[in-house]
């Protein structure tokens, strides 16, 4: 169903009647709030937050040698997640940039779910089908527009899904199955995974059945403090967290676009030592691009969490990072994604790639045309 030519996931309906403020979201019509980001934040911290995630898509690979397959071609090690796991890896072109990254499901050990982000949809179902074998044993199924995505995150998850679902459709962290029987006769996926840090879950449900659950999940789940979250609150939860976001941290120069923020030609082409998430990628195995990462892993820049120490402007994508306040200080990076920090009273944070920095050192954003705010380095995660 589309509406001024923006697509509409099967739970349009219950976001109108919720009272939702829809955007156009990269072609689809979805929630950006429903009361306010910072509330629907914090809720999701200290309770539960339900979102439409419906715009991710939805891959199976499947056949024997699956894993041995995937394996040659993304960063993690796929043999080493057993059937019922969840992992995380990065897929690169040939010249070791990141094209996109995907959550991962080990169904069985012929069959794997992948979730690749929504505007990577087409790019990266082509790009698996030119590297399936010449002899059709991997199979390879688009279930994307059959498929909704709901994202239930939360310290109060486990309770609300034991409600709705019963106790046995309550998977811990980084863990699968398909749903079992429940009183909602809902069938579909379920795995331990999202995009806030949060103990919670995604659930993969036909169109159909997809608001049946949303209005369970709301209606049971209303006594655990659970709230319908749009994708204001989903990107400052994953900032908080230091989560990359495809496109904005990273964008493949295959696609031959420009990033929104105005960066250097080329300066998210980049590779997973760069990002520097450490359980996305294994060097115990063989995979494309993994020359380039080789070399960035023995120098080379790396993304990194900045914490506001002044007030000031909120660091944003594109700000210039400095190594001083003096007019003659250096430019080393750029703040790729950055904002308030709803769970740190709204202070400034940020993450951009740079280069001889160390956790602890203190630098300069340039927030504004006549104003640097000074940030320090940090681990990550902020919160």
């Amino acid at each position: 169903m589309a509406g001024d030519e923006l697509t509409r996931t099967a739970l349009f309906q219950n976001h109108v009647e919720a009272g939702a403020k829809l955007v156009d979201f990269h072609g689809y019509e979805l929630p950006i709030w429903y009361t306010s980001l910072q509330d629907e934040h914090l809720k999701c911290r200290s309770a539960a937050g339900l979102f439409d995630v419906s715009h991710m898509g939805f891959f199976r690979f499947s056949g024997e040698g699956v894993l041995e397959w995937l394996n040659g071609i993304g960063t993690q090690n796929f043999l080493n997640i057993p059937v019922g796991r969840c992992g995380y890896t990065h897929f690169l072109d040939n010249d070791g940039f990141i094209i996109d990254d995907m959550i991962f499901a080990v169904e069985s050990e012929s069959s794997v779910l992948g979730v690749p982000n929504a505007t990577m949809i087409g790019t990266m179902f082509n790009w698996f089908a030119d590297l399936l074998p010449n002899d059709d044993s991997i199979k390879l199924e688009n279930l994307s527009n059959e498929t909704s995505i709901l994202a239930l995150q939360g310290p109060a998850t486990p309770a609300i899904l034991s409600d709705v679902l019963g106790v046995d459709n309550v998977p811990g962290r980084f863990k699968c199955q398909i749903i079992s029987e429940n009183v909602h006769g809902i069938s579909g996926w379920i795995q331990g995974t999202g995009y806030t840090g949060e103990r919670g879950v995604e659930i993969f449900v036909s169109n159909t059945d997809a608001p049946i659950l949303w209005d369970a999940l709301l209606n049971v789940g209303v006594d655990h403090g659970v709230i319908p979250v749009g994708l204001g609150a989903r990107d400052t939860l994953r900032l908080e967290k230091g989560y990359l976001l495809s496109g904005q941290d990273f964008l493949w120069p295959g696609l031959g676009i420009s990033p929104d923020a105005e960066l250097p030609e080329g300066y998210l082409s980049r590779d997973t030592a760069e990002t520097a998430v450490p359980f996305g990628i294994s060097l115990g195995h063989d995979f494309i691009g993994r020359a380039r990462v080789e070399s960035s892993f023995e120098n080379g820049a790396r993304w990194h969490g900045l914490l506001t120490l002044d007030r000031g402007p909120s660091p944003r994508p594109g700000h210039e990072v400095l190594s001083s306040e003096d007019d003659d200080s250096k430019l080393i990076g750029y703040v790729t994604s950055g904002g308030p920090a709803p769970s740190l009273g709204r202070s400034g944070i940020a993450m951009a790639y740079l280069e001889g920095v160390e956790i602890g050192d203190e630098l300069w954003i340039q927030a504004s045309a006549r104003r640097r705010v000074k940030v320090k380095v940090v681990k990550l995660p902020f919160v």
